[in-house]
């Protein structure tokens, strides 16, 4: 019997995968002043222990504006680094490749995490308890929502300083020991903002026609993949499509794929939305033909994430070509040796390969015991 496609290696650049399972970046909101700890360390480092290829550090602002809530992660000071090196020691020393998301929040900034009631933009009760509000910056002064800031519009100014901290936090990423970078284009972020017509009402060389939209987002790749290694991989994750009509369309989003692939991006990473209040149809694997047509079209290695919610879903994936890598965050959550079932799920024998090497000890003792017991 051959290996499931899902389980085989797949390299990119310098760098295999020891299989095609990724773990997506997950939001945790618990970061201090953007400092890792050891809930990320927890969170994280067990999905290395359950044999997925790579692990992903949620989305990490380049700069302390460019934060979704105070508690997010961060990577714009020496300090931050240091804190992510441990994550992505242990995770490398356990089997995984380690990424990092390199993200800004743009107008979705300066808001409350999600758990607090009311949501929203943070209020003079948040800055009592230390978590002032700041300012926040887009392509255009157009709000996300009526509960969210009114954002500054981004001066030529604003826009050289975010690349310059891009550019800093893809360096401090690399002395951290990270194994990939993703650049965060999706979700209603401030690099989505100026691709979408819903969010970019600039009347510049930013704005208006797709070659002017991407203008600003293909500058960050282009500075990112100047000082991220070359044997490195680079990834990008991309709202494929706004889901409201006027919004970005995949058609849209394969000449952004083009573009991108010639700077050096090595994967697209394809979900949808989050740029606007839409009617999503939810559904196992409902954003896989992003990934595929992505792939087909611009001729770039993509990655499917959205409801893949077992290990058949994934195989027929990228058995089938419709992207080369998988992505899950919430059957991550419930399990955290998807990885190592999805073999036994797949080929019907119990094979820890994936595991590292304390796991697995137990692991083949706990399968000898189970023999026994059939």
């Amino acid at each position: 019997m051959s290996t499931p496609e899902l389980l085989t290696p797949f390299t990119i650049g310098g760098l295999t995968l020891k299989n095609r399972i990724v773990v997506s970046p997950m939001c945790q909101y618990s970061a201090i002043d953007g400092m890792a700890n050891d809930w990320h360390l927890a969170h994280l480092g067990r999905f290395a222990i359950g044999g997925a290829a790579l692990v992903f550090v949620e989305a990490t602002g380049v700069e302390a504006r460019g934060r979704i809530s105070p508690g997010d992660m961060g990577l714009w000071n020496d300090d931050q680094a240091r804190a992510l090196s441990r994550i992505a020691d242990f995770l490398k020393a356990n089997g995984a490749a380690a990424g990092v998301q390199l993200a800004h929040a743009g107008r979705k900034g300066s808001t409350r995490r999600p758990w607090q009631t009311p949501g929203g933009e943070l209020t003079e009760d948040d800055a009592v308890r230390g978590e002032a509000a700041w300012e926040t910056i887009a392509p255009s002064a157009l709000r996300f929502a009526d509960d969210y800031p009114l954002p500054k519009a981004m001066s030529t100014a604003d826009m050289a300083e975010v690349i310059v901290a891009f550019r800093e936090a893809t360096k401090r990423a690399l002395d951290a020991g990270f194994d990939v970078v993703e650049v965060h284009a999706a979700h209603g972020y401030l690099l989505h903002e100026f691709l979408s017509p819903l969010s970019n009402h600039r009347a510049d060389d930013y704005g208006g026609e797709l070659q002017n939209r991407m203008r600003f987002p293909l500058e960050v790749i282009e500075t990112v993949r100047a000082v991220w290694p070359g044997d490195k991989p680079l990834f990008l994750r991309l709202s494929c499509v706004d889901h409201v009509e006027g919004g970005l369309t995949i058609e849209d989003t394969v000449e952004v794929a083009k573009a991108a692939k010639a700077l050096g991006v090595d994967v697209v990473d394809c979900s949808s939305g989050g740029n606007a209040p839409a009617h999503i149809k939810l559904k196992p694997g409902y954003q896989v033909p992003y990934a595929e047509q992505v792939r087909r079209e611009a001729e770039v290695a993509t990655m499917a994430v959205g409801l893949i919610l077992d290990a058949k879903l994934a195989q027929a994936i990228v058995a089938e070509g419709k992207a080369d890598l998988v992505a899950l965050a919430r059957p991550m959550l419930d399990d955290p040796n998807f990885a190592i079932h999805a073999v036994a799920a797949l080929t019907g024998k119990r094979d820890y390969a994936f595991a590292p090497t304390p796991a697995r000890s137990g692991l083949d003792r706990l399968a000898q015991g189970l023999r026994h017991m059939d």
